[in-house]
Protein backbone atom coordinates (compact mmCIF):
# COMPACT_ATOMS: atom_id res chain seq x y z
CA UNK A 1 0.00 0.00 0.00
CA UNK A 2 2.76 2.66 1.02
CA UNK A 3 4.55 1.92 -2.59
CA UNK A 4 1.12 2.82 -4.34
CA UNK A 5 0.90 5.76 -2.45
CA UNK A 6 4.32 6.75 -3.16
CA UNK A 7 3.87 6.01 -6.46
CA UNK A 8 0.89 8.98 -7.43
CA UNK A 9 2.77 12.15 -6.75
CA UNK A 10 5.81 11.03 -8.61
CA UNK A 11 4.04 10.05 -11.96
CA UNK A 12 1.42 13.10 -11.31
CA UNK A 13 4.63 15.46 -11.36
CA UNK A 14 5.69 14.44 -15.39
CA UNK A 15 4.11 17.02 -17.26
CA UNK A 16 1.46 18.23 -14.95
CA UNK A 17 -0.25 14.90 -15.82
CA UNK A 18 -1.97 15.83 -18.86
CA UNK A 19 0.70 14.16 -21.38
CA UNK A 20 2.04 15.92 -24.64
CA UNK A 21 -1.29 17.70 -25.18
CA UNK A 22 -2.58 15.74 -28.04
CA UNK A 23 -4.88 17.64 -31.31
CA UNK A 24 -5.97 20.50 -28.80
CA UNK A 25 -2.94 22.86 -29.95
CA UNK A 26 -5.34 23.39 -32.92
CA UNK A 27 -7.98 25.43 -30.68
CA UNK A 28 -5.78 28.64 -29.75
CA UNK A 29 -5.57 29.57 -33.12
CA UNK A 30 -9.18 28.53 -34.42
CA UNK A 31 -10.28 30.57 -31.73
CA UNK A 32 -8.17 33.46 -33.05
CA UNK A 33 -9.49 33.03 -36.39
CA UNK A 34 -12.84 33.19 -34.71
CA UNK A 35 -12.69 36.34 -33.21
CA UNK A 36 -10.53 37.78 -36.55
CA UNK A 37 -13.73 36.87 -38.47
CA UNK A 38 -16.37 38.28 -36.19
CA UNK A 39 -14.69 41.82 -35.98
CA UNK A 40 -13.97 42.05 -39.64
CA UNK A 41 -18.13 40.94 -39.72
CA UNK A 42 -19.08 43.70 -37.71
CA UNK A 43 -16.63 46.61 -39.29
CA UNK A 44 -17.75 45.07 -42.61
CA UNK A 45 -21.22 45.85 -41.74
CA UNK A 46 -21.36 49.38 -40.32
CA UNK A 47 -19.49 50.32 -43.10
CA UNK A 48 -22.13 49.06 -45.10
CA UNK A 49 -24.87 50.90 -43.17
CA UNK A 50 -23.33 54.29 -42.92
CA UNK A 51 -22.41 54.38 -46.81
CA UNK A 52 -24.64 56.61 -48.86
CA UNK A 53 -26.73 54.74 -51.17
CA UNK A 54 -25.97 54.71 -54.81
CA UNK A 55 -28.38 56.93 -56.86
CA UNK A 56 -30.88 54.89 -59.06
CA UNK A 57 -31.55 54.52 -62.80
CA UNK A 58 -34.65 56.96 -62.06
CA UNK A 59 -32.44 59.22 -60.18
CA UNK A 60 -29.77 59.48 -62.63
CA UNK A 61 -32.34 59.95 -65.56
CA UNK A 62 -33.88 62.75 -63.46
CA UNK A 63 -30.22 64.66 -62.98
CA UNK A 64 -29.63 64.60 -66.57
CA UNK A 65 -33.30 65.83 -67.63
CA UNK A 66 -32.62 68.72 -65.25
CA UNK A 67 -29.41 69.05 -66.45
CA UNK A 68 -30.91 69.39 -70.49
CA UNK A 69 -33.65 71.64 -69.19
CA UNK A 70 -31.01 74.13 -67.25
CA UNK A 71 -29.08 73.92 -70.57
CA UNK A 72 -32.10 75.38 -72.52
CA UNK A 73 -32.21 71.67 -74.55
CA UNK A 74 -35.63 71.24 -73.51
CA UNK A 75 -38.43 73.32 -73.16
CA UNK A 76 -40.52 73.91 -69.74
CA UNK A 77 -43.44 71.73 -71.55
CA UNK A 78 -41.21 68.83 -72.09
CA UNK A 79 -39.23 68.94 -69.09
CA UNK A 80 -42.62 68.22 -66.99
CA UNK A 81 -43.78 65.57 -69.57
CA UNK A 82 -40.76 63.56 -69.21
CA UNK A 83 -40.49 63.94 -65.49
CA UNK A 84 -43.81 62.72 -65.51
CA UNK A 85 -42.77 59.94 -67.47
CA UNK A 86 -40.20 59.06 -65.53
CA UNK A 87 -42.81 59.06 -62.22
Amino acid sequence: MNEIVLAVPVLASVGGGWGPGGPWWIFGPLMLLFWVALAATVVWLIVRRTRPAEPTANDRARGILAERFARGELSAEEYRERLEQLQ
